[in-house]
């Protein structure tokens, strides 16, 4: 679409629309979830109903109703209403809409809703050609995204919209879109549609609160079915129309950090079955297993530590060993690796440490390297004193006490080791070369 075609999304529904479009509510009224914004009394239906409207995020999974609410508040407070895709559209076609907007406020006063599906996927600069429209009020911004917009969106437009959570959809809610679907649709209005035992259950569970695979899943079932005007859905007919039992796992939503969030804490906590479970839900989802491989080597240094050295030599192995062999291979690899860390003593002494000494080094001013420590590579450097005094720990048998702190600081304690595997040996030798480090000041 050019920017001289960018034309208001007309709400009629195109022939050959699916299901899903053909059953769109243009309502509130006919608007199924979402009560906690949009039931009475709540805040959107408020804000929609007294036309007292700001832009807005929608922020949930796919197939809860985020481009419907949209068109229905352009519908409900008369607006014009133009839909971008984040994905196929630039800053062109957003400017243009800009430019419409700023017409039609001029010579009618008539508002404009610009609603884009997939925010997320505009870049900052993207981002940074709506904010002047939004402040002014040429346009109202509603943006749909799968991701949480703290980490996608810009701050400065964020800050210019308020942030509206939308929720899978429930059974009962689901149940109510398919029923509603059946009663509406002109085409399904002409079948007697029945369920079989089991069937509309299973369409409804392996929704996963997303009515828009609801809806395709039942509209492919009746085709699948034998032809007449009696259809009967039975669970053979859903499973195909489905093709799989899919899982609720989207690799690039929040599902994705919350299911890797799973796993990682299950590993942490050291439990090998449930850190499984959640590695079999993410491999069935399609995640990238080397995604999974990064993940563990993290968690290998920041949760094992010293503990168990070897955790960290495993799961690096693994990383290489699963891009060697690909799946279906890799999950063995992978199993086996989590397994080993998820049984290994643990430890996050050394994130601890560095993050003590992270913080050091930003709040205090950086005291210079002490010369005994300086490199001194030429002569003119020796003749100021770099490296003078410094002693080599190999000419004392592997360790002579010195001072390695800058001289404005002072010695400081970050890693204090644990009495967990390794690190108790490690601990304990510190103590045996520092017999004075307990006595240091400690960074918290």
């Amino acid at each position: 679409m050019s920017l001289f075609q960018l034309e208001p999304e007309a709400e009629a529904v195109q022939p050959g629309a699916p299901l899903a479009d053909r059953v769109r509510p243009r309502t509130l009224r006919e608007f199924v979830g979402q009560s906690h914004l949009v039931g009475e009394g709540k805040v959107l239906r408020r804000a929609i109903e007294r036309d007292e409207l700001m832009s807005m995020i929608f922020w949930g999974p796919p197939g809860v109703g985020k481009t419907t609410l949209a068109r229905i508040i352009a519908h409900e407070t008369h607006c014009t209403f133009y839909s971008l895709s984040a994905v196929a559209s630039g800053v062109g076609e957003v400017r243009a809409v800009i430019d419409k907007a700023r017409q039609a406020r001029r010579k009618s006063g008539r508002r404009t809703i610009l609603f884009i599906d997939e925010i997320h996927r505009f870049n900052k600069a993207q981002q940074d050609a709506l904010l002047h429209a939004v402040e002014d009020g040429t346009i109202l911004l509603i943006g749909a995204t799968t991701e949480n917009p703290s980490f996608e969106v810009i701050s400065p437009l964020l800050s210019r919209c308020r942030v509206y959570k939308m929720e899978p959809l429930s059974e009962e809610e689901l149940a109510q879109v398919i029923e509603g679907a059946l009663e509406r649709d002109d085409e399904l209005a002409k079948l007697r549609i029945i369920f079989a035992e089991g069937a509309r259950e299973l369409l409804l569970k392996l929704s996963a609160g997303d009515a828009r695979v609801a809806l395709n899943a039942l509209e492919l079932a009746v085709r699948l079915a034998p032809p007449g005007k009696e259809v009967t859905i039975t669970r053979a007919l859903i499973e195909e129309a489905m093709q799989r039992r899919t899982l609720l796992y989207d690799k690039k939503g929040d599902y994705h950090y919350d299911t890797i969030s799973a796993f990682i804490k299950s590993v942490r906590g050291s439990d090998p079955d449930a850190a499984l479970y959640w590695l079999a839900r993410m491999l069935e989802g399609g995640e990238d297993p080397l995604f999974i491989a990064r993940r563990l080597i993290i968690l290998a240094s920041e949760d094992i530590g010293n503990a168990d050295p070897h955790a960290l030599m495993v799961a690096t192995a693994a990383f290489q060993a699963v891009d060697a062999v690909g799946m279906p291979e890799a999950r063995i690899v992978l199993a086996q690796a989590t397994t080993y860390l998820a049984s290994a003593p643990k430890s996050n002494a050394s994130y601890l440490a560095i993050e003590a000494a992270t913080a050091e080094v930003r709040q205090e001013q950086p005291g210079s390297v002490p010369l005994h420590l300086r490199n001194a590579p030429t002569q003119l450097m020796r003749q100021f004193g770099y490296a003078a005094g410094y002693r080599y720990p190999h000419d004392h048998g592997g360790f002579v006490e010195q001072d390695y702190f800058p001289k404005e600081l002072g010695p400081r304690v970050y890693y204090r080791p644990t009495d967990n595997g390794v690190e108790k040996r490690i601990r304990e030798r510190l103590e045996q070369l520092w017999p004075q480090r307990a006595r240091r000041p400690r960074s918290e």
